[in-house]
C-alpha cells in the first residue's frame, strides 16, 4: 500500500470513528434531572473534510460579501452564544441504524438507508420530528446535530435523524424528497414500536436538509413523490422547520459577490447535478431549479405551518432564499414565521475549521423557539 493510500485509509477510519459515536451511551449515562452539556459530535459530514483535504472535492464557495436582505417580514434576534442548551432532564432511549428503505441505484447496486431514533423513556406516545441533515447534496450523515436533536427529544418528542440519497449516489432532488417521505411512512407504520403518535409529525432540516423538508411540506398530498415502502401510510406532515435551506436554486448566490456567483456557476457542481443530473449543467442555467425543483411552485393555502431561520452572514446560501419562501407561503395563504440570526453564518461549520460558527444555532434562545413551535404545532409537554 502506498503512503498516500495508507494516509487516506487512516483518515477515513479516524474520521468515521469520530463521527459515529453512539447516542445510546449518552442516554444511558445521564440520569434524569442531572443537567449537563448536550452530547456533541463534531460534524464530519461523512468524508467531506477528507475529500476537501486530498483535493477530490473543492471546498464550498464562501462569499466574501453578503448583501443585506429585507427583514421587514422577519424577526431579527441576536442569541447569546454563552447561553447554550443543556441536556439531561429527560431519560432517552436511542435506537440506532434502523433501516427504513432499500433503494436500487444506477447500475443495480442496492443501498440501505437508515435512521437513528431518540425516544423519551415513557409509555406515552409522543409527536414525531424527522431530522434531515445538510451536506451539500453530496453527504447525508444521520449522526449530525446530536446535541440539537437530544435537546428536542428531551422536550417530549421522538426524534429520528435520517439518511437520504445524494449526488454521490447518482440521485436527484426527487430521490431525496422520496427518501424523506419514505422515512415518514416507515415511522408511521411502526408507530407502536417507537411510541409515536402518527397523527403529529414534523420535519426539521438544515441547509440541503432544509431544502428537502421545505419540498416535503409544500408537497403534502402530492403522491408523485411517494415511492418504495409502506405506501399504504401517509407521508404528510403537520409542521416544517427549515434552517437556512435553499428554495429557488437558480438564485442561490444572488446575495453574494460576483466572484462567488461565478464559482457557484461552475460546470457540473454537486447542486447542479442534484437538480438536473445532466453532465456539465450550470446551476444558474438549470431551468428545472426555478420551476419543478422549487418549493415556491407548490405553495398553496393547505401547506403546514413553517418556521424558518437564516443567518444574516450566511456565506453559502443567500439569506434571500428563505425570505422568498417565507413571503410566498404567507402570500399564498399559508403560515410562516422567519427568524434572522443577526451576524450568524451557515450553521455549524466546524468541519471547515470554524469552531464558533455553531454557537448561535445551539443557543438556548434559538432552540427554544424551535421547541415552542413544535409544541404549538404538534402538541406536547
Amino acid at each position: 500500500m502506498s503512503k498516500h493510500a495508507f494516509k487516506i485509509g487512516l483518515l477515513v477510519s479516524c474520521g468515521l470513528n469520530a463521527a459515529l459515536l453512539p447516542a445510546q451511551s449518552f442516554a444511558e449515562a445521564i440520569a434524569p434531572g442531572s443537567i449537563s452539556e448536550c452530547p456533541f459530535i463534531r460534524p464530519m459530514h461523512g468524508l467531506l473534510p477528507i475529500l476537501f483535504w486530498i483535493g477530490l472535492l473543492p471546498k464550498p464557495a464562501m462569499a466574501s460579501t453578503v448583501a443585506a436582505s429585507d427583514t421587514g417580514t422577519s424577526v431579527v434576534i441576536r442569541p447569546n452564544p454563552k447561553d447554550q442548551i443543556a441536556c439531561g432532564r429527560t431519560r432517552l432511549e436511542a435506537v440506532n441504524d434502523v433501516v427504513f428503505v432499500r433503494r436500487t441505484l444506477s447500475g443495480g447496486k442496492m443501498l440501505d438507508l437508515s435512521m437513528d431514533i431518540q425516544i423519551p423513556v415513557s409509555p406515552k406516545r409522543r409527536p414525531l420530528v424527522v431530522y434531515v441533515t445538510g451536506g451539500g447534496f453530496i453527504q447525508a450523515p444521520k449522526e449530525a446535530a446530536l446535541n440539537l436533536r437530544t435537546y428536542v427529544a428531551e422536550a417530549g418528542f421522538v426524534v429520528a435523524s435520517i439518511e437520504y440519497r445524494t449526488a454521490r449516489n447518482g440521485a436527484n432532488y426527487r430521490d431525496g424528497i422520496a427518501d424523506v417521505k419514505s422515512a415518514i411512512r416507515y415511522l408511521r407504520a411502526n408507530a407502536t414500536k417507537y411510541r409515536i403518535d402518527p397523527e403529529r409529525v414534523a420535519v426539521w432540516g438544515e441547509s440541503a436538509g432544509g431544502y428537502l423538508v421545505a419540498m416535503v411540506g409544500v408537497t403534502n398530498g402530492n403522491r408523485s413523490f411517494d415511492a418504495g415502502n409502506d405506501l399504504d401510510r401517509s407521508s404528510e406532515v403537520q409542521a416544517v422547520v427549515d434552517k437556512f435551506g435553499a428554495s429557488d436554486l437558480s438564485k442561490i448566490a444572488s446575495d453574494f459577490d460576483p466572484g462567488t456567483q461565478a464559482a457557484d456557476n461552475l460546470p457540473d457542481n454537486p447542486i447542479a447535478r442534484y437538480i438536473a443530473i445532466v453532465p456539465g449543467t450550470r446551476l444558474l442555467d438549470a431551468q428545472i431549479a426555478a420551476t419543478v425543483a422549487n418549493p415556491l411552485a407548490y405553495v398553496n393555502a393547505a401547506v403546514p405551518p413553517f418556521l424558518i431561520f437564516h443567518g444574516s452572514r450566511d456565506r453559502l446560501i443567500s439569506p434571500s432564499q428563505t425570505l422568498m419562501l417565507h413571503d410566498a407561503l404567507n402570500a399564498g395563504g399559508g403560515h410562516s414565521v422567519r427568524y434572522v440570526l443577526d451576524g450568524a453564518g451557515h450553521g455549524d461549520l466546524s468541519f471547515l475549521g470554524d469552531d464558533e460558527s455553531g454557537l448561535p444555532w445551539s443557543a438556548r434562545q434559538t432552540m427554544d423557539i424551535i421547541v415552542d413551535f413544535l409544541k404549538a404545532s404538534l402538541g406536547g409537554e
